[in-house]
C-alpha cells in the first residue's frame, strides 16, 4: 500500500527529471533546434500509435467538433518547439528553461484578460517578483552580449505559447480523455513542425548517426517518459504538489548543464533565476487557490 502511495512522486520525479534534460538533447544534436523538435515529435508519436489504436476500439469515438482542441493545442505546441529549441543556440541552457517555465504567469494573465478570472493581491504580487527576476536574467545577457538577449526573448515566447497550449488543454480534456489528447495534439504539433522546418529552409536529412540516436533518445525520454509520467502524477497526486514541483526543472536543469555542458550561470543570473522561481511559486499557488473556489473550473 505504501508502494502504491509512493508510485506518483516516484512518476513525477521521472517526469521532472526527463523534461531537464530537453535542453540538454538540443544542444547535443547537430541539427538546427526545430529539426530536433520535429523528430522528437514526430518518432514519439510513431511509437504512441498502436496505444492510441487500442484505446480508440476500447472507447467512445471522439466527436469531430470537440477535435478543434488537440489541433489548435499542437500548432500552439509547434510553435511553443519552434521557438524554444531556437533558443538554446542563442542562450545558455538555464536560462531558455527558466524562462520557458514562465508560463505560469502567462496563463494567469490570459485567464484575467481573456476569461475575466479574478484573481487576488497575492498573485499581483507574485507576477511583480517574478518579472523582476526575470528581468534580472534578461538584463544581465543584454549587457554582455545583445545574441544571447535575443535567445531569451525566443524563450519567454516559447512560454507564452505554452501558456496558450495549456488553456486549450484545460478545456479539450473535458471532452477528450488524456491519452488519445496527447497522441492528436502530437499529429497536430509535428505537422506543424514540418511546415515551420520548411519555411525556415532546415534539412530533415544529412544529420550524423549521432545526431539521429539524440532525435530518438530525446523522443522517448523528453517526450514520451517525461510527459506520460506527469500526465500518471496529475492523475494521482493534486495539481497544487504538482505544479510548484514541476518549477524545480529549470533548477535541475540548471544544475546539469554545470557538468554537461560548461555552463556556469553568473551571479545575477543565480540571483535573478532564484528570484523568478520565488515569483513563479506565488503566482501558480495564487492561481490554483482561485481555481477550487470556482465551482467545475
Amino acid at each position: 500500500m505504501t508502494q502504491n502511495r509512493l508510485f506518483p512522486y516516484i512518476a513525477l520525479a521521472i517526469g521532472v527529471s526527463a523534461l531537464s534534460l530537453s535542453a540538454m538533447f538540443v544542444r547535443w544534436a547537430e541539427a538546427p533546434g526545430p529539426v530536433t523538435g520535429f523528430y522528437r515529435l514526430l518518432i514519439s508519436t510513431i511509437l504512441l500509435t498502436p496505444l492510441f489504436l487500442r484505446q480508440q476500439k476500447q472507447l467512445a469515438p471522439i466527436e469531430r467538433k470537440y477535435l478543434l482542441f488537440p489541433i489548435i493545442g499542437g500548432i500552439f505546441t509547434a510553435c511553443d518547439f519552434a521557438l524554444w529549441n531556437s533558443s538554446l543556440k542563442y542562450t545558455t541552457a538555464a536560462n531558455a528553461t527558466l524562462l520557458g517555465n514562465t508560463a505560469p504567469l502567462w496563463v494567469a494573465l490570459i485567464a484575467l484578460f481573456i476569461f475575466r478570472e479574478k484573481l487576488r493581491g497575492v498573485f499581483w504580487f507574485g507576477l511583480i517578483i517574478a518579472l523582476t527576476g526575470a528581468a534580472l536574467v534578461m538584463g544581465s545577457d543584454f549587457l554582455h552580449h545583445p545574441t544571447l538577449g535575443l535567445g531569451d526573448l525566443m524563450a519567454s515566447a516559447a512560454a507564452v505559447f505554452y501558456a496558450s497550449y495549456q488553456l486549450t488543454t484545460q478545456r479539450g480534456r473535458k471532452y477528450i480523455d488524456p491519452f488519445r489528447y496527447i497522441w492528436l495534439v502530437g499529429v497536430s504539433a509535428t505537422i506543424g513542425m514540418f511546415f515551420i522546418n520548411l519555411v525556415m529552409g532546415n534539412s530533415f536529412t544529412g544529420y550524423p548517426t549521432q545526431t539521429w540516436i539524440i532525435f530518438f533518445v530525446s523522443a522517448i525520454v523528453s517526450q514520451m517518459i517525461g510527459y506520460l509520467a506527469i500526465t500518471y502524477a496529475l492523475g494521482h497526486l493534486p495539481a497544487s504538489i504538482v505544479s510548484p514541483t514541476l518549477i524545480g526543472q529549470p533548477i535541475l536543469t540548471t544544475l546539469l548543464a554545470i557538468p554537461m555542458l560548461g555552463e556556469i550561470p553568473n551571479a545575477a543570473q543565480w540571483i535573478g533565476g532564484a528570484i523568478a522561481l520565488a515569483g513563479i511559486y506565488i503566482v501558480n499557488q495564487s492561481h490554483l487557490q482561485t481555481q477550487e473556489k470556482i465551482p467545475n473550473a
